[in-house]
């Protein structure tokens, strides 16, 4: 099988289109692939729907820069600071400009991937029946259940135009690794028309292969692999690297005006030529390498 590696910015550059609906840190609070989301900006990519169940300031940082018409999502914001001022700005003021937002539960959001994932156009659920989400996404249909008198929620599938998501090893056929808090990506991955992985590292396809039930997804489902060290900062990945939780605190302190943030995005993403020139401008980058070892016990894959 030919190789799918490429750079960060060819990736982005070849499957990533203004308009597309981009999923990204599909597992949640950790392995939140930021540096995709910086050389999307770099590129200048407009009026996309961004589609995550909580990507902490990922989201926000993308609405903030512009480059966002529409979120489909169960939180935004800034878990350490618990705002994010440029979704507010953006909700309230139209600052930059008005955006969409397509309400979920983490529940829900994880459900509309699943029915992607399995090809079906909907799964049923109870969850939601007697809150608020139903008033503000009209999607999520209320009807009886065809075999019995239950009432249920309809919860539409999603099929994200690109998935962008994170792993700590892959080869250069797509086949990857992930472990930890996986979040809802198996379900991305299928889900999604295109897949982008970012990777920590590039192994052999024998190492992949020697663990299955950590693999994410079949290698024909990616379109491209992308080796990026820690791509996922200031977000943790297990076995690697801490939560960076200074970066996020300062991100909420100076992103509360505009001026503040269009000074941290200029640092951080429009200063910065390449992912590697933005590690080095980390200081404290190697405090934040995890240096301990903890293995988990052996395990016999053989059948015959």
């Amino acid at each position: 099988m030919s190789t799918k590696l490429q750079t960060l910015s060819e990736a982005i550059s070849e499957h990533v289109q203004d308009g597309d609906s981009v999923l990204m840190g599909a597992c949640l609070e950790p392995i939140i692939p930021f540096a995709g989301a910086y050389e999307i900006l770099r590129q200048e990519k407009k009026n996309l729907t961004l589609l995550a169940p909580i990507s902490d300031i990922l989201l926000d940082m993308m609405i903030g820069a512009g480059a966002v018409q529409k979120v489909v999502t169960a939180w935004t914001g800034n878990v350490s600071a618990g705002l994010g001022y440029n979704y507010r700005r953006a909700v309230e003021k139209g600052i930059p400009h008005k955006i969409e937002i397509e309400d979920h539960s983490n529940f829900t959001f994880g459900l509309s991937l699943l029915a992607g994932a399995m090809g079906v156009p909907f799964l049923p659920t109870k969850s939601l029946l007697g809150t608020d989400i139903l008033k503000s996404n009209p999607k999520l249909q209320v009807g009886k259940s065809p075999i019995g008198e239950e009432t249920l929620v309809y919860v539409p599938a999603l099929n994200p135009n690109v998935a962008i998501l994170g792993v700590q090893r892959a080869d250069e056929t797509g086949g990857a690794h992930l472990w930890g808090n996986i979040g809802v990506s198996q379900d991305a991955a299928l889900a999604s028309k295109k897949v982008i992985l970012l990777a920590d590292e590039i192994v052999s396809k024998r190492t992949i292969e020697s663990d299955p039930n950590r693999v994410l997804a079949p290698n024909f489902k990616v379109t491209s692999v992308v080796h990026c060290p820690a791509f996922c900062h200031p977000s943790p990945m297990q076995g690697y690297y801490k939560r960076h939780h200074e970066f996020f605190h300062d991100y909420g302190k100076e992103t509360k005006d505009e001026t503040g943030f269009k000074n941290w995005l200029n640092k951080w993403v429009y200063s910065v030529g390449s992912h590697e020139e933005y590690v080095a401008l980390i200081q404290e980058f190697e405090e934040l390498k995890i240096k301990s070892e903890v293995h988990a016990e052996k395990v016999n894959y053989a059948h015959q």
